[in-house]
């Protein structure tokens, strides 16, 4: 990529990461900085998950909306810092209400330190993530993050409320995932608009690309729990199907496959387990609930993308849509 022309839209998500690289850096200094604790527990908890890395997409979707609107200073940063130890805690429970043995391609914490110390250093992590946004001294960005969290937090007990459920429909499904996944990183686009002094339509609309980024990204990955190959989402294949997860593949094949395969996946969601993983893969290959799943994930996608036309054109936008098209295409 030639730096002598004209910026170029940053197309793949290695162009995104090397425009935000000293946004990221930043972020990353701080992280580590304000995880640093008394407790010595504490501290190899946290860097185990931290140095586990991903991409970090919330913080990442929070730092490109706060330069889009034109933000100075460095709250983005501190807000990028919060964002990422609430979803850090967020795995660090989910983890273990799951019984989930991996995370990030690495053991899950909880298989390394117990279930004890990873609900308590998901915790320490909550804790310290609101002592930074109150640094901030923002009445607005604490309500939005609060209001975040509560959410999360009731999606975690709608979803665990609804395991083994087969008669869970399409619209349940995504107020769950809509509770789980999307709010955070609608917040934190929200968050850049807000940071950013930018005006009420923009706000709203930056909140919708990150809600629909959400749910494209999470329904992709509840695709590739039956698509993909055993690794690739740095968890075990098949899992979702293992803790009773009902998720879009499942709901589309229930309503399309014969009555003969309808009600072997009505047993299998309510006994759980991967022994027949292969045949449930098989079922919903040949109903095309696979295909219907991930056409709407591209929808959302889409959706995301559309979000952006209210923001002016710059560099930053075309990264916030390159990040809406990986959410259903790894491979950008």
């Amino acid at each position: 990529m030639s730096h002598a022309q004209p910026i170029p839209e940053a197309r793949t998500i290695e162009a995104v990461m090397d425009r935000t690289r000293v946004d990221r850096a930043a972020m990353d200094q701080l992280i580590r900085d304000r995880l640093r604790s008394d407790v010595l527990l504490v501290n190899q908890i946290a860097e185990y998950i931290i140095q586990a890395g991903g991409k970090r997409l919330r913080p990442l979707v929070h730092l490109l909306a706060a330069r889009a609107c034109g933000h100075v200073g460095n709250d983005h940063i501190q807000l990028a810092a919060v964002i990422e130890f609430i979803h850090t805690a967020t795995l660090l429970h989910d983890d273990v209400v799951d019984e989930s043995d991996r995370r990030r391609g690495q053991q899950a914490a909880h298989t390394v330190w117990g279930n004890a110390a990873s609900v308590l250093v998901g915790d320490f992590l909550y804790s310290r993530s609101f002592q930074l946004m109150v640094e901030l001294e923002s009445p607005r960005v604490m309500s939005i993050l609060a209001d975040t969290t509560n959410t999360i937090a009731a999606g975690e007990v709608l979803q665990l409320m609804q395991l083994g459920d087969a008669d869970l429909d399409e619209s349940g499904y995504l107020r769950v995932i809509g509770d789980k996944t999307a709010c955070l990183f609608a917040a934190a686009a929200r968050l850049g608009a807000v940071i950013g002094h930018a005006d009420d339509g923009l706000e709203e609309a930056l909140a919708s690309y990150g809600f629909a980024l959400g749910q494209a990204f999470q329904i992709t990955d509840d695709w590739l729990d039956y698509s993909g190959q055993d690794g690739a989402l740095g968890k075990n294949l098949g899992d979702d199907l293992a803790e009773g997860k009902v998720t879009l593949p499942l709901i589309q094949a229930l309503r399309r496959a014969g009555e003969v395969d309808r009600t072997f996946l009505t047993d299998v969601i309510r006994s759980g387990g991967t022994e027949d993983l292969d045949r449930v893969r098989e079922i919903l290959r040949a109903s095309g609930a696979l295909d219907e799943s991930l056409a709407r994930a591209v929808d959302f996608s889409d959706r995301a993308v559309q979000a952006l036309d209210a923001l002016p054109d710059c560099p930053e936008r075309d990264a916030l849509a390159t990040l809406a098209r990986f959410a259903v295409d790894r491979s950008l």
